[in-house]
């Protein structure tokens, strides 16, 4: 395989996880994300099932999660965007770090590069 997977700058990626109560408003943030290059993809799964505790209520919801792919040079603007984006008062929004195969990274950090 000429595309190994390591353990590199060249290869870490980041993932960022949210929620949202319903489709229309995670596509629409996935699309901004995307379009402002904040993210090379978003993936949307869902329904999902949400049980949590709020307020001290034991809640649960069908809620749509965002996968977002992004570089560490888009991290930070990703997660900006992502809050003033979301319609909760407390989003979810949890970002991993990951690595991918060189090519892949490569292809994140290039659509993620902001253009003049």
């Amino acid at each position: 395989m000429s595309d190994t997977l390591s353990t590199t700058d060249k290869t870490r990626v980041f993932l960022v996880l949210s929620t949202f109560g319903d489709h229309a408003s995670a596509e629409s943030c996935a699309q901004y994300l995307v379009k402002c290059r904040h993210a090379a993809c978003v993936q949307i799964d869902g329904p999902i099932r949400s049980v949590y505790q709020w307020k001290g209520e034991i809640e649960a919801d069908d809620e749509f999660r965002l996968l977002v792919k992004t570089s560490s040079q888009a991290l930070d603007g990703c997660v900006a965007a992502l809050q003033k984006q979301h319609p909760y008062d407390l989003p979810e929004i949890v970002v991993l770090n990951a690595n991918a195969s060189t090519a892949y990274a490569g292809w994140v950090s290039e659509q993620t590069l902001t253009r003049e």
